[in-house]
């Protein structure tokens, strides 16, 4: 069966921000396909996560940490291996936002943002392929990018750009990790109903401006997600890799490194109903 070719039966995730909206989705996805998942959260609020991990049958554990930490990221990478004997995917979704004009943002803001959503990415995707290169293992790790990664966006000087440094260090590891099997991606989502967007949504100006630029003229919702984005993602982390593409993938830009049989990415987007436009790059 070809859907036996996207289980994740024996495979262990990290899954960073998970105790709520899209990376709960997210581990909770991992673990449908047979992952043992930890999840992250900075309080201990967010234990639910891994709770509908756990009763999916999955091993799972809960850390909280403040992820702009040197000592939580060596933790929630060290306490995953202590736990499952290894780490073979790292979901890095965890991230902040925040608004103000350029001409007058604060400097603790833009150190937050800089620490929390890329730092921490390269930190953890760091430790994880330390284990995987140590172990002559293949391994995944999934970057959650941004629009913002390819658009300036407005107020969040921030935001925008670690969430194009996400874009290019995700093209930096993959072209460095191909070869010795651990592949490296970013998903880009579009806008979407959580709390990070809760200002634009509010902003009656900004969130017509907004609509008008989406097709379907309305917030994507996470109940509305789970055949496309979390699907996603567990095909980006089973055993599928092609060459690098870029895809525009309903209102999303998603960017794939990848090895073998890129007819899958166009298979995998009929059966998603969606359409895309591939453009081929080559690694250096």
């Amino acid at each position: 069966m070809i859907l036996d070719k996207f289980r994740l039966d024996e495979k262990n995730a990290l899954v960073t921000g998970s105790s709520r909206g899209l990376g709960t989705a997210i581990a909770v996805a991992l673990a449908e396909a047979g992952a043992n998942v930890a999840c992250h959260g900075r309080t201990t609020e967010g234990v639910s996560a891994s709770e509908r991990v756990r009763q999916l049958g999955r091993k799972t554990l809960y850390i909280e940490g403040d992820i702009s930490q040197h000592e939580t990221q060596l933790r929630l990478v060290t306490k995953t291996i202590e736990a499952f004997g290894s780490i073979d995917i790292l979901v890095n979704n965890a991230g902040i936002i925040r608004r103000a004009p350029a001409a007058e943002y604060p400097e603790e803001y833009w150190d937050e943002i800089i620490a929390v959503n890329l730092n921490a990415v390269f930190r953890l995707s760091q430790l994880a392929a330390q284990n995987m290169l140590k172990r002559g293992a293949k391994g995944k790790i999934v970057n959650i990018a941004s629009l913002l990664s390819f658009q300036g966006g407005i107020f969040v000087p921030a935001y925008a750009a670690a969430k194009g440094g996400v874009a290019q260090l995700t093209k930096a590891l993959a072209n460095e990790w191909a070869a010795k099997g651990i592949n490296v991606n970013a998903i880009a989502p579009g806008y979407i109903a959580t709390d990070n967007t809760t200002g634009l949504r509010n902003d009656p100006v900004r969130n017509r401006q907004i609509l008008e630029r989406i097709p379907a003229g309305k917030w994507a919702r996470r109940t509305m997600l789970p055949e496309r984005q979390y699907s996603f993602v567990r095909k980006l982390v089973t055993t599928c890799t092609a060459t690098y593409s870029r895809l525009t993938a309903a209102g999303s830009r998603v960017d794939v490194e990848c090895r073998r049989l890129e007819s899958f990415v166009f298979t995998l987007c009929r059966f998603l109903r969606i359409s895309i436009h591939v453009t081929r790059v080559r690694s250096n």
